[in-house]
């Protein structure tokens, strides 16, 4: 299964007017992708909540949203984000806690109405996770997540991420085209186009078949890490300043990249390989991300869901001067 990378979709959440305007857009989200009445009323009463939650505790924060691509049909997943301490998760799961023009179901009904729900808080604010899928959809939660974002809220966006998955097998793609706007997508979205047809390809030919698909747009950096489940190995080959890591919950390793730009000039990509990697994160981001920030300031958070760590190092760390893409996947040999 191939997942082609899509931009995340922000509502902002600084009124009582957007609650509505959040249960909305995302139930509209779900109808569109398949979820039948019933199901998209699940998706309606839970954006209620993580909208309204916004609003009790931290007066202003956004909404994030994602179609979930699946093997069969599609899931809805979303996030609820917020720079404010004084989070009580004790209080907010429990049933009956009204969060203010909410109908007081609490977290708790929420976490049952989801099929997937997480939450991080701590002093510098909250992130709250519901994916959520159809009730005939019973295929496992795909553990990963991303957080993108173009500069200025542009349509276009420089950077790309890909995913492939095959079995217990695993292949993540980021692209960041020079600079950004369309002229830097479309060398994203070319070396993309090359990365799909041979996701699982021998790393140096892989490589080459972006570069030549690049050859004729702006270049860019590019990595990609393929996970091979059954030898628990990590093979990551990267041109440019596509960043990388390998985080458990007590250390992390850099991936290494190689000069040069892709589409452009660039010595052969040699790849290295990691083994003993399941049970780890993989961290991958793109230069609009600051590079100085550990998991460990964040207590538990290597144990949260990907897309809460996604959310939460996109929050804490964008520049805010390029697009930015943060991509976390768990590897763990089960995905398949």
């Amino acid at each position: 299964m191939n997942i082609s990378g899509s931009l995340t979709r922000v509502l902002p959440i600084e009124d009582s007017s957007q609650i509505g305007h959040a249960r909305r857009t995302a139930q509209q989200l779900a109808e569109q992708h398949g979820f039948d009445e019933r199901d998209a009323g699940r998706v309606a009463l839970v954006a209620t909540e993580l909208a309204s939650n916004v609003l009790k505790h931290a007066t202003h924060g956004e909404m994030h949203l994602r179609v979930l691509k699946r093997a069969d049909g599609f899931g809805l997943e979303m996030l609820a984000v917020d720079r404010a301490g004084g989070f009580d998760l004790d209080a907010c799961m429990a049933d009956g806690f009204s969060t203010g023009g909410t109908q007081g179901i609490g977290l708790g009904a929420v976490s049952r109405q989801a099929e997937v729900f997480d939450v991080y808080a701590d002093a510098r604010g909250a992130v709250l996770l519901a994916r959520l899928y159809p009730r005939t959809d019973r295929q496992p939660d795909l553990r990963f997540g991303v957080s993108q974002h173009s500069l200025h809220n542009d349509p276009a966006c420089g950077d790309v991420w890909h995913l492939a998955f095959n079995g217990p097998d695993i292949s993540a793609l980021i692209v960041d085209g020079l600079g950004h706007g369309e002229d830097a997508e479309r060398a994203g979205r070319a070396g993309e186009k090359a990365f799909a047809l041979t996701p699982f390809g021998a790393p140096v030919p892989l490589m080459e078949d972006l570069h030549r698909e690049m050859i004729g747009t702006r270049g860019g950096a590019v990595a990609f890490a393929q996970f091979h489940g059954e030898r628990d190995s990590l093979t990551y080959a990267g041109v440019g300043n596509i960043g990388a890591s390998l985080v458990t919950a007590d250390k992390s390793r850099g991936l290494a990249s190689h000069p040069g730009i892709v589409g452009g000039q660039y010595r052969k990509a040699q790849p290295f390989d990691y083994a003993h990697v399941n049970g780890h994160l993989l961290i991958m981001y793109s230069d609009g991300l600051q590079s100085r920030w550990n998991l460990q300031d964040y207590p538990g958070l290597v144990h949260r869901h990907p897309a809460v760590i996604a959310t939460v190092l996109h929050r804490d760390f964008c520049r805010g001067r390029d697009d930015v893409t943060v991509l976390v996947i768990a590897l763990e040999a089960a995905h398949g």
